[in-house]
């Protein structure tokens, strides 16, 4: 067993605890010892990743307990990229959020619970049983509820608590359906492993499958939530927009946790290898993705501020990877998940200029009223055109790489000139009207003369936020300068997601490690 694979879950975890012990004694050091917690799980991602290069599945078994009996976790290549991923997001919000308005006595509670929600970041990508992903899914939920409603400069505080409210009603009643879900597979197979669900679904008889697919239904229903797939993600703009900003930079990353669990989920346990009578069943997953992308993009034409323009393009990206699971043919799923990383920067990038604009402007915020201060304005003026440029899939930057990679595997791999056509049709119509929303934006924000007077922030107010914005914004120009490695590696993960029995087997084959007793002799 390899270590390495604990390390992204203790490293936030005990930083975390001793973060909340400290509580309101601790006023000065807690964002220093945050900020090294995370690049540390920085270091242990790409640890992993040198690990994982030949493709190898690095299984864990926690407690030395063989699966399935016990709890194991899994590292693969889309589990690496996604960890490493989490930790750049999660370096730019701790930028971001050094001048956000959190009390002194109240930073190690506010770093505590960044922490726990790293944790459970990091457990949904790297825990290989439905009962654990349960568990990260909630403790992603506490977390993030609660720093939601902390801080004090974004948004009325009532308007805040109301989409909270929103957001942890949906995602309770999510939960509800998960464990359902988990209790009909529980109560059919006896086993929660993944890998073992795998086994036993395929040796299953054909009177259990429809009750399987029907808990494979719930979970569907549940991964969609958390995705924001239309009807069920109404929940997020109203969210997005009005979290402080460190904290919106974070949050960028939650709906791929519910591609990930879609994607692992429907590959490994509902694989056509793994069912006697090919894919157990998925619901309608692309005609309602291509409509979350198309109401996405209509709602991004229709936003009066920046954070709620950067909610609804987070929406229409997840709707976009959702299509491309859909279709789920090796090359699509590639270029899918480098959209991933690439929309989850841009969207991030646009996050951290909103900081930038409440920072620097007035009463009007980031609402689309002209005008600002003239000092940084230029400055904040570049950042946006860089996330405009990329999100909009322009060149020559990774969004046009991305989508350009995607609407060719369609072409190429979809037999139906009918979902060819519409598919085309969608994506292009969406980049469009986000192009325009953001030329309007752009437009009225940087190049119209101000129609108020606007205060001049001290440079140390924007200054985390500019540090977040640049490295964001530094990684992006790296994938969109040198696309070569990203796009191997995308295209490896896709491959080894589409071939489920090396997952498989790397956990069941896995053998607890025999240490030796006290008198020298193996138990």
């Amino acid at each position: 067993m390899s270590t390495l694979v604990i390390l992204p879950l203790l490293i936030p975890l005990i930083t975390g605890a001793l973060l909340l012990l400290a509580g309101r004694s601790a006023r000065t050091w807690p964002g220093v010892m945050s900020g090294a917690a995370t690049v540390l799980q920085l270091l242990a991602a790409l640890a992993l990743g040198n690990a994982t290069r030949d493709g190898a599945v690095l299984p864990y078994l926690v407690g030395n307990w063989a699966a399935p009996f016990g709890i194991t976790l899994a590292a693969d290549r889309l589990t690496v990229l996604l960890l490493a991923l989490t930790a750049v997001l999660a370096l730019a919000s701790l930028l971001a959020g050094r001048d956000e308005g959190q009390d002194d006595e109240r930073r190690g509670e506010h770093h505590g619970l960044f922490q726990l929600q790293l944790f459970g970041l990091n457990g949904a990508f790297l825990t290989a049983d439905l009962f654990n992903l349960f568990v990260f899914f909630e403790v992603l939920l506490c977390a993030s509820y609660a720093l939601l409603v902390r801080g004090r400069q974004q948004g009325q505080p009532p308007e805040r608590f109301a989409a909270a409210t929103h957001y942890v009603v949906v995602n309770l009643l999510a939960s509800a359906l998960f464990l359902l879900a988990v209790a009909v597979l529980y109560g059919l197979l006896g086993t929660l492993s993944m890998a073992d669900l795998a086994v036993r679904l395929s040796e299953a008889p054909a009177a259990d499958l429809p009750l399987a697919r029907s808990a494979g239904y719930l979970l569907f229903t549940v991964f969609a939530v958390k995705a924001a797939l239309l009807p069920l993600g109404l929940w997020l703009p109203g969210t997005y927009r009005v979290a402080p900003v460190a904290v919106s930079i974070l949050f960028v990353l939650m709906t791929k946790v519910g591609v990930y669990a879609l994607l692992r989920v429907s590959t490994v346990v509902f694989g056509f290898e793994h069912v006697p009578d090919g894919n157990i069943g998925i619901p309608p997953l692309l005609p309602l993705a291509l409509l979350t992308v198309a109401i996405s993009a209509l709602g991004a034409l229709a936003a009066r501020d920046m954070r709620a323009l950067a909610s609804f393009l987070v929406m229409g990206s997840a709707g976009t990877l959702l299509a491309s699971v859909a279709i789920g043919s090796p090359g699509i799923l590639a270029a899918g998940l480098f959209y991933l990383v690439h929309s989850t920067l841009g969207a991030a990038l646009l996050f951290a200029v909103a900081g930038l604009l409440i920072s620097q402007r007035d009463d009007h915020a980031d609402q689309f009223v002209p005008g600002g201060p003239e000092a940084g304005r230029p400055a904040t003026g570049a950042l946006f055109l860089l996330g405009a440029l990329g999100m909009a899939g322009l060149p020559p930057l990774a969004g046009f790489i991305a989508k350009a990679r995607l609407l060719d595997a369609v072409v190429g791999e979809v037999a139906q000139p009918a979902w060819v056509a519409s598919i085309i049709a969608v994506v292009l119509g969406a980049a469009l009207l986000t192009l325009v929303a953001l030329a309007r934006a752009g437009s009225t924000l940087f190049w119209q003369p101000a129609s108020h007077q606007a205060r001049e922030a001290p440079p140390a107010a924007v200054r985390g936020k500019h540090l977040a914005a640049l490295l964001l914004a530094g990684v992006w120009l790296l994938f969109s300068a040198a696309p070569g490695p990203l796009l191997q590696w995308t295209t490896q993960a896709a491959d080894q997601l589409l071939e489920p029995a090396s997952y498989v087997d790397a956990i069941l084959g896995q053998v607890p490690v025999q240490r030796a007793s006290a008198a020298g002799e193996l138990p």
